[in-house]
């Protein structure tokens, strides 16, 4: 572990700090309900402007004074491959809809979300040799980090058991509506596809040692906590060439491009509401780098963390809103455990790293 990090490390405010980006994983979407006569492919454009470009590099300048810098003299290899994870996470996003709309909601959250935490999580330790392996599976803050990341794997599972357990309630009319597109073998295939791809995120967020020891070290030098950032606006990039580049072909092909300037919509508040959003979902990824260096050499629970936290509140969330009003006992049953099980991984993970 780095000396500079070695006393910086807390891991109950690392794991509340990703907690809190999951939090904003599981609501950044709240503010689209506001943006009114526009296709998707317009508010997703302005959310993509915002999130994926404005509001890391407002933060990454105010946070980062030498962030220029340090891009200019990082390593080619690693700016390359930071970019390329942002944009393989962003055809993972942009997937994500086909594999529910294939497998419903309940199935393609196991799924997805699922690969996207076991990748996320065990992948990039492992990556980084056979001495990070080791310790993984070695040592007791190792062990029982891994353990948190399996259980957490477990409550997303038991949450997609529960999803698959309302849509059997449906309606007879519901239910067919549902069918329509179910499609198991496509479904299966694109979940893989979008829940490795997604999980590039992590990858990306994680593959610049180099860059956050430039950060570190040029004057002026960047405080620890917020060394992350020039790596962050770089993955970002990434994910915002693909999303923006889709959104364009969709404008064009779809005649919108005339949504900004339409006079039936509230351009203002539409525009304020789809940054809201934009500036929400970056918070997640925000709140990763910053609390990394409180979990020491077992940062990268932290993706786990990160997914199954979003995973609760959203859940949590949905229950407050009525969703799950009406399901049976057993729907219920599964739910709780789910969420139990996620809110046990959190707390696993905050205790490894204590235990040597």
């Amino acid at each position: 572990m780095d000396p500079a990090s070695a006393g910086s490390v807390n891991a109950p405010l690392g794991i509340l700090i990703f907690m809190l980006g999951g939090l904003a994983g599981a609501i950044f979407y709240l503010p689209f309900k506001k943006v009114k006569n526009w296709a998707w492919e317009s508010y997703w454009l302005v959310y993509a402007v915002f999130g994926l470009v404005v509001v890391p590099w407002i933060l990454a300048i105010t946070t980062s004074p030498n962030v220029i810098a340090v891009l200019k003299a990082a390593p080619g290899n690693q700016l390359a491959y930071c970019f390329l994870c942002g944009a393989a996470w962003g055809f993972g996003g942009l997937t994500w809809g086909l594999m529910i709309r294939y497998l419903g909601f309940g199935l393609g959250l196991a799924m997805g979300a699922g690969l996207t935490s076991a990748a996320g999580t065990l992948i990039p330790p492992m990556l980084k040799g056979s001495a990070a392996i080791q310790a993984m599976f070695t040592t007791p803050s190792g062990q029982v980090s891994v353990a948190a990341a399996l259980v957490s794997l477990a409550g997303i599972v038991f949450v997609g058991m529960a999803g698959m357990s309302k849509e059997s309630e449906l309606s007879e009319e519901e239910k067919k509506k549902a069918v329509a597109e179910f499609n198991f073998r496509k479904g299966v295939a694109v979940a893989i596809f979008s829940g490795l791809m997604s999980s590039a995120m992590s990858f990306g967020l994680q593959g610049g040692p180099e860059i956050e020891r430039l950060a570190r070290t040029l004057d002026p030098p960047t405080a620890l906590a917020w060394a992350g950032m020039p790596v962050l606006v770089v993955v970002l990039l990434g994910g915002f060439v693909v999303n923006a580049s889709w959104c364009l072909i969709l404008n064009a092909k779809n005649k919108t491009v005339g949504d900004y300037l339409r006079q039936d919509a509230p351009i203002l508040a539409n525009f304020f509401w789809a940054g809201l959003a934009g500036a929400i979902w970056c918070s997640q990824f925000i709140s990763f780098k910053t609390g990394e260096p409180k979990m020491g050499a077992t940062s990268y629970i932290g993706w786990a963390v990160l997914m199954a936290s979003s995973i609760l509140f959203s859940q949590l969330l949905g229950l407050w809103l009525g969703e799950w009003k009406g399901t049976s006992r057993r729907t219920i049953l599964r739910l709780v455990s789910g969420l139990a099980l996620l809110i046990l991984s959190a707390v696993m993970a905050g205790i490894g790293p204590s235990l040597g």
